[in-house]
């Protein structure tokens, strides 16, 4: 199949929503699991024509096996990206005392917001791993101006440049994977920082007005309140620490939205496509499969496993994966497609059990 450098294929199409169905979870695992194996095997990705930014969110869904073409033989993207083989928009250099990942602001081949790749890199293989808990080791080497270098540079340079009131959804997604809940750091301008501080810093950001409708800065919220639970500590909603305000802040924030999500979702499954702010639909597939896509995955990781199977929740991994049957051999784009197919593989783990 031909691809074009910012889409999986041809140009999405109109669609009709279909009325919803009656599919219970055990009813729908075997066609997540065809869904998601041509959206990976179907739609091959070719350096020679797609940007980092499309592989990345790749190697997001499916892991480090997810495969990339280039010159004229498959292998791992992971190897390729982290052996710095030639790819559009993956610049990175040395810095103090890590490696930088250059941010290009609008780009669709580039890294988009600070710390995206090492953000993303933090959860490759979290549908597969133990709680919910993934991330590429750290220790992983990483060649960087032709020299080896390894993802922990990547995680110190997050920590040494954090800086208050900026954007740091890719980063709390990775502070929360790589290091205990507890931590605590000195910033490279003297500025003393901890997990729970960057949680409340998230917390308090704009919701509706953030990158994929909040749908991101969701996700390193619930990263991090899953990193916190795995580790014991009581639920923030059951706390009376004083340093908890962060953790509080999170819970406020994230069981909100997941009851406008519920409140907003369309008679059809889908969710809406203004995403947690209102209601709203659209007759474009591609624009309902990426809102839905973005909205699953936040709800694939946060809901606890009781949740994840109430009606509501399995009426929307049916319809998510009827988009994908039906987007089948028409052009998606990458991030949308790729967004769902991992919240749809975080939820086929936890729901079906690991996959065969």
């Amino acid at each position: 199949m031909a691809l074009t450098a910012g889409g999986c294929g041809r140009a999405p199409v109109a669609d009709v929503p279909a009325a919803p169905t009656a599919a219970t979870a055990a009813t729908i695992c075997g066609r997540i699991d065809a869904a998601l194996a041509h959206a990976r095997d179907g739609r091959r990705l070719n350096a020679a024509v797609h940007g980092a930014w499309q592989v990345v969110h790749g190697v997001l869904a499916f892991g480090p096996e997810f495969p990339l073409e280039h010159d004229g033989k498959v292998a791992p993207a992971l190897d390729h990206l982290l052996g710095g083989g030639p790819i559009s928009g993956w610049k990175l250099r040395p810095g103090r005392p890590g490696v930088v990942a250059l941010v290009e602001e609008g780009s669709t081949m580039g890294q988009g917001h600070p710390d995206q790749w090492l953000g993303y890199l933090s959860q490759c293989g979290v549908a597969g791993g133990p709680q919910g808990r993934g991330g590429i080791p750290l220790d992983t080497r990483l060649v960087v101006a032709g020299r080896d270098r390894t993802v922990a540079d990547l995680l110190a340079q997050a920590k040494h440049d954090i800086r208050p009131g900026q954007e740091a959804t890719w980063t709390l997604m990775a502070l929360a994977t790589y290091l205990p809940t507890t931590a605590t750091w000195t910033a490279g301008d003297g500025t003393p920082w901890s997990v729970e501080r960057v949680v409340g810093m998230e917390a308090e950001a704009d919701i509706f007005g953030a990158a994929c409708g909040g749908a991101h800065r969701l996700y390193a919220l619930a990263v991090a309140r899953a990193a916190r639970r795995a580790e014991g500590a009581v639920p923030a909603a059951d706390s009376t620490a004083a340093g908890d305000s962060g953790w509080s802040a999170a819970d406020t924030v994230l069981e909100d939205c997941i009851d406008r999500a519920r409140r907003f979702q369309q008679a059809d499954g889908c969710f809406s496509i203004h995403s947690f702010d209102r209601p709203g639909t659209s007759p474009d597939v591609g624009a309902r499969l990426s809102a839905t896509g973005h909205v699953f995955e936040v709800l694939a990781l946060a809901l606890d496993d009781e949740r994840l199977r109430e009606p509501w929740v399995t009426r929307a991994a049916d319809r998510l994966t009827t988009l994908l049957e039906r987007t089948a051999d028409v052009a998606v784009e990458c991030g949308g497609l790729y967004h769902a197919c991992h919240g749809l593989a975080i939820y086929r783990r936890r729901v079906c059990g690991p996959a065969p």
